[in-house]
């Protein structure tokens, strides 16, 4: 056996085998023992008749077209080794010349996982954020607290900005009730801007009780593409009204938020659960960030095969998604105003960008030695336990060798991305102390 191969892209090649006769003459006793399963020839029992008799049973054509699918199945596993391949993939198997007993050629096109240089990944272009929480930040919190505790006192004035209305509206467009626009016993606080504009507004000076046609028009960015600067009525009916009346921003407040005795402490801890969310937030967003400078530094391609995978990863999971909502992915499509083609080359961006971060963080982990042990396998796998007790189905997942070795792969990505954060981590140094006495000065001269 003889190979050659031709590259068709950084990650597609395509392998032309040549086999010669000792190669045929091998695949030919195992198409004959194959066929030989269903022959049943008179007095012997099937396939256990003489190999000679079963081989004059049978027709030239039924014999070569075995031989061959033989052939090429046995021997492609050790033309892509001895081409030094490791195929992901392997497709379009083309016979391009057989010989019956002489010789035959065949090529197979497969993708592989491609020659990936990486970047300087101890130097890469990274800042990280702030996780500080401003007093806008607090405030915003302490707002909010003082909106839960607000009471509510029906009235029967006229709505202003700051109440609350409940109402009921049907939303209309060149007569045509449309889809989403309509609501039986909305709550809705006046000035908040939920609404689009000049709804909100158009219903502050009405009382409980009043019924009217509010003109309004969606904004031209709006996210439904049939209403977005368009006019719409909605039927409006207001079935009551209630007075907010929200507590004062004092240490009476701060007491009932919890062990707190005035408004700097609620102040204080409000401030500490911020910034260990920010803390979080934007680890993750570093840690993101530097795998995505390091794909840009870095030489490496995408195979399309391992793309159609992530691809179908993301439909899956905006399908589930869309269902939660009752929605099929047609109609999501519909209602972020999308075509397909439009979500099919975003999602292809996605599933590329999340290959190609995979492939680096594989080749880093290999560069580095990171690996997981059998030990850190186990003791991730006992917690998993813990955690899954209560469902069977999961148990049994664990004792699978496959979802084994995948919580192995995402133990060493996870090291992988700890050895990426500590490898780019600004270095300090401890700057010399400046002479601050005639004496120290003098001295530092004299060196």
């Amino acid at each position: 056996m003889k190979t050659t191969t031709k590259n068709l892209s950084d990650t597609k090649v395509e392998v032309k085998v040549i086999l010669d006769s000792a190669d045929l003459k091998t695949a030919r006793e195992k198409a004959l023992v194959n066929l030989a399963k269903d022959v049943k020839l008179q007095g012997f029992r099937k396939g256990k008749a003489p190999a000679s008799m079963i081989e004059k049973s049978l027709s030239p054509n039924d014999i070569a077209s075995e031989t061959i699918d033989v052939a090429v199945r046995t021997t492609m596993p050790a033309a892509f080794d001895q081409a030094k391949l490791a195929p992901i993939a392997i497709e379009k198997v083309n016979v391009t010349k057989y010989v019956p007993e002489e010789s035959a050629e065949y090529t197979a096109q497969a993708d592989i996982l491609p020659d990936v240089k990486l970047g300087d990944y101890k130097k890469l272009k990274v800042k990280l954020e702030k996780t500080e929480a401003s007093v806008a930040d607090v405030q915003e919190i302490v707002d909010n607290i003082i909106d839960a505790y607000a009471e509510k006192k029906v009235t029967k004035k006229a709505a202003a900005n700051g109440d609350e209305v409940i109402i009921d509206f049907v939303g209309k467009k060149d007569g045509v009730e449309f889809a989403g626009g309509s609501a039986k016993d909305h709550h809705l606080v006046l000035g908040s801007g939920q609404f689009i504009p000049g709804f909100e507004d158009g219903i502050v000076g009405h009382a409980a009780g009043d019924k009217f046609d509010l003109e309004v028009t969606f904004p031209k960015d709006y996210p439904e593409k049939t209403l977005a600067g368009q006019k719409a009525i909605f039927e409006t009916l207001v079935k009551q009204v209630n007075e907010v009346v929200k507590p004062k921003e004092d240490d009476e407040l701060a007491k009932k938020c919890g062990n707190f005795k005035n408004m700097d402490e609620l102040r204080a801890d409000i401030k500490k659960n911020l910034e260990a969310q920010n803390e979080h937030r934007v680890s993750e967003k570093y840690r993101d960030d530097l795998v995505n400078e390091l794909v840009k530094v870095s030489k490496v391609s995408a195979p399309e095969i391992l793309i159609n995978d992530q691809l179908r990863f993301i439909k899956d999971d905006l399908n589930r998604n869309a269902a939660t909502h009752g929605m099929t992915f047609e109609q999501y499509l519909e209602r972020t105003g999308q075509t397909a083609e439009d979500w099919e080359k975003q999602a292809h961006e996605l599933a590329e960008a999340r290959v190609k971060a995979s492939l680096v963080l594989q080749i880093l982990a290999r560069e580095e030695k990171i690996m997981a042990s059998d030990e850190e396998v186990e003791a991730k796998i006992s917690e998993l336990k813990d955690v899954y007790q209560k469902s069977k189905e999961a148990l049994a997942n664990l004792k699978k060798p496959e979802v084994r070795q995948d919580i192995k792969n995402r133990m060493i990505i996870d090291k992988t991305m700890d050895f990426l954060v500590a490898a780019n981590q600004p270095k300090t140094t401890t700057a010399k102390a400046k002479p601050t006495t005639k004496t120290e000065k003098k001295t530092a001269n004299k060196k």
